[in-house]
């Protein structure tokens, strides 16, 4: 059997117009344009396994995406000076492929990862969103607090059960650890949602941003959204905040590549399967 070698793909994406990451037959999705790119570059099935540290939902975005395939050794060596140039030629303009490492054969994008970190975007402008910027961010209806939504946010932090919050999988846990949950408002006066955990149920990100936004605007007290952490089941109250201000900006690593095996196979111990945003 020929050598195979794996590579790390850090990834970029504006998810407007992708239903998502995970390859669907009738669907135009960021895996399956990667896929169908790398094939047209190194021939059919050459690439295998291609592995990402988070599946974004139909239109959440990525500046920070990480994910892995494995190719014949011979290949890599042949491509790995132009390929990233052949693969931003041949890519659509709404993805794109920053960087292409060779990296330890128990590297797992998505098992090895260590955190995952959302950022997401909201403009209480009474103008709303400015054209430029109207795909990735969410334009609010009421003038926001900030330090009411950092005052919702901060008894989010920490390890809980989030089931109010997720879409529930079978034989799935809801039990995450949030590492960071805070709000800034940005010179151009955008407010900036970072949400930081080792790994997110479906729909948390998003559904956490709405029930923090609710508060934010005064119309629920900044302690309902962790009053909610009482229930057991998806809560009908909290409003899933649309996908379009979401973006995955970070997925974070052991430094030692000596890790890489060890995380994962705690990870794969503690949870599966791991859903995103």
């Amino acid at each position: 059997m020929d050598e195979r070698i794996r590579l790390r793909l850090d990834v970029s994406y504006d998810g407007t117009d992708f239903s998502g990451w995970a390859p669907q037959p009738t669907r135009r999705t960021v895996a399956g344009v990667l896929m169908q790119t790398l094939d047209l570059v190194l021939g059919a099935g050459t690439a295998t396994g291609l592995t990402v540290a988070g599946r974004t939902d139909a239109g959440v975005h990525a500046t920070g995406q990480v994910c892995h395939l494995d190719l014949p050794a011979a290949v890599w060596r042949e491509h790995e000076g132009r390929l990233l140039r052949r693969l931003a030629r041949l890519l659509p303009p709404d993805v794109r492929v920053r960087a292409m490492t060779e990296v330890p054969a128990d590297f797992d994008a998505r098992f090895s990862a260590t955190f995952r970190r959302y950022e997401y975007r909201v403009t209480d402008a009474p103008w709303g969103a400015e054209p430029l910027r109207r795909r990735d961010t969410l334009a609010w209806p009421k003038p926001l607090d900030l330090a009411a939504l950092n005052a919702a946010a901060a008894g989010l932090v920490g390890e809980h059960d989030f089931a109010a919050y997720c879409r529930r999988k079978e034989n799935a846990t809801t039990l995450r650890e949030v590492t960071r949950l805070d709000w800034r408002r940005d010179p151009d006066g955008i407010l900036v949602a970072t949400v930081q955990a080792d790994a997110f149920c479906q729909n948390m990100v998003r559904s956490l941003v709405g029930a923090m936004l609710v508060a934010g605007d005064g119309r629920r007290p900044v302690q309902w959204p962790v009053g909610l952490l009482t229930r057991r089941e998806r809560s009908s109250e909290v409003t899933v905040a649309p996908a379009h201000g979401l973006a995955l900006v970070a997925v974070g690593y052991p430094a030692d590549p000596a890790e890489y095996a060890r995380r994962a196979d705690l990870t794969r111990r503690l949870r599966v399967p791991v859903a995103e945003g």
